[in-house]
Order: C-alpha cells, then structure tokens, then sequence
C-alpha cells in the first residue's frame, strides 16, 4: 500500500527510530511497534489487508475526526494510535463508503494519545 504523511514532522517519527523515541519520551517499545505498524501497512496491498487484522484495532473515529480512521500503536490498553486516512487514486480523501474494498493508498495524519475512555 502506499503511504503518504501528513507532513515531513509525522513522516520522521514514523521513519526514524530517534524521532519515535522522542515521540514516546524514550519509550523504546512503543517506538518499535509505531515501526512496525508502519511496516504492516507498507506490506499491505489494501487497506482491507489492515482492517482484517484484529490486533491494529483498526476503527472509526468520529465527531471532528470524522472520515479518518485509527489503528493501536502497540496495544488496546496503551492510550497511542496511528490516524489514517484512506485515499482515492487521486489522492483526495475517502468519503466513507465500501472502503475496505477500494483503498490502497493512505495518508498517515498523525500519532495521537488519547483519553483512556475505556478504562
């Protein structure tokens, strides 16, 4: 799948070992995993390919979020995710429809903390 970022600050923390580290306030697993789910998505030929795995968590975000989507940096219980938005052929965003049938392109937007909500 191709990967786009959202702007050259998102792409070195998500391509460089040092930048994740610094993200994750020397975190050294959570900069591996941001690693290596950027390497699921590079590896995969579709965005359905990422949907299908139950461990990226991979779900829709709404309100002021709405047309992205977000997958677990390491795990459901740690409070980091990866915003993604799928993309047409021409780059533009996707407005959610039969999504995991046609993207094959995403633009990574950001990595974000969230509120432990679920807790």
């Amino acid at each position: 799948m191709k990967i786009k970022y959202l702007n050259s600050k998102v792409e070195k923390q998500c391509t460089s070992m040092k930048e994740a580290r610094k993200l994750f306030d020397g975190n050294e697993l959570l900069a591996r995993s941001l690693h290596a789910r950027i390497n699921s998505l590079e590896s995969a030929e579709c965005i359905k390919d990422i949907i299908v795995l139950p461990t990226l968590h991979f779900h829709k975000l709404q309100g002021k979020d709405e047309g992205f989507f977000a997958i677990d940096v390491k795990t459901r219980r740690d409070p980091w995710r990866l915003i993604l938005q799928p993309l047409k052929e021409n780059e533009e965003g996707y407005i959610f429809c039969k999504i995991d049938e046609i993207a094959d392109a995403v633009k990574i937007v950001g990595v974000r903390e969230v509120s432990k909500h679920y807790e």
